[in-house]
């Protein structure tokens, strides 16, 4: 049953992530906790512009593999600077790319349950699971998987601060990205998870869940920048240069991005 549902929620990431292709159009590999935001700049980009795009979401790791590796994509923008600056030092982008956003980790589960966890104590959900696992209550903690999503790296960062880390093993359930781990997080086997805060202020999952911010602190910085691969042109460098001006950035504030 668990994998039914799970491959239910593959298949509805998979749909929210698609964009439309258009043909000629350059491709943007973007972190998933963009989906929304970036998806949003884009519209408003192409309604000023006239040009349009082609956005492609995934984990900031495999997108990092597969520019190495030749993939297509004119502009990459990633949850982790660290998969930027090493593509920077191999040679495949323009330059080193800048910081467009600080994100941030959320606890998220369903809405209506009544007992999400204070600001002063935001794993006791966590908690809470592991004791009803002790005596036979299913529930599962989602995150995206850390071998190479930046918001999985902090969720289990987080839950080690927390000392939660390896008693959670036989709950945790790995999204390939963090929008794949937020529809996990919302499942009916699951009791929540550690998601980006920008998907837990999308209007998509907004009206059916609620969160709580886990402090900054608990994880390593989410530093994320974007860079122009060599493959950029005048399109995609015109977005690159968009998402830094004042319109660019006041969509991923609304998003709950920070400024560096």
């Amino acid at each position: 049953m668990l994998k039914a549902k799970l491959a239910h929620g593959l298949l509805t990431c998979l749909l929210l992530i698609s964009a439309p292709a258009t043909a000629g159009a350059p491709i943007v590999a973007a972190a998933s906790d963009l989906q929304f935001a970036l998806t949003e700049a884009a519209e408003q980009f192409e309604q000023e512009t006239g040009s349009t795009l082609r956005l492609n979401f995934g984990s900031s790791g495999n997108f990092r593999r597969q520019i190495a590796q030749g993939a297509p994509f004119e502009l990459y923008l990633s949850a982790d600077e660290r998969y930027v600056q090493a593509l920077y030092e191999e040679g495949h982008t323009k330059d080193e790319g800048v910081i467009y956003a600080i994100g941030r980790l959320v606890w998220l589960q369903s809405a209506g349950r009544d007992d999400l966890p204070d600001e002063d104590a935001p794993l006791a959900a966590v908690k809470a699971a592991l004791e009803a696992h002790a005596s036979g209550t299913s529930g599962r903690i989602a995150l995206a998987n850390p071998e190479h999503a930046p918001y999985g790296v902090a969720a289990q960062e987080a839950l080690e601060h927390a000392g939660l880390w390896e008693q959670t093993e036989p709950l945790r359930v790995l999204g390939e990205n963090v929008s794949q781990a937020a529809q996990f997080a919302l499942s009916d086997d699951a009791r929540g998870g550690l998601v980006a805060y920008s998907l837990a202020l999308a209007p998509a999952l907004s009206d059916r869940s609620e969160y709580v911010l886990i402090p900054e602190a608990w994880h390593s910085p989410l530093r994320q920048r974007m860079v122009l691969t060599n493959r950029a042109g005048e399109v995609a460098s015109d977005f690159y240069h968009w998402l830094q001006q004042d319109e660019g950035q006041a969509i991923l504030r609304r998003y709950g991005f920070s400024a560096e």
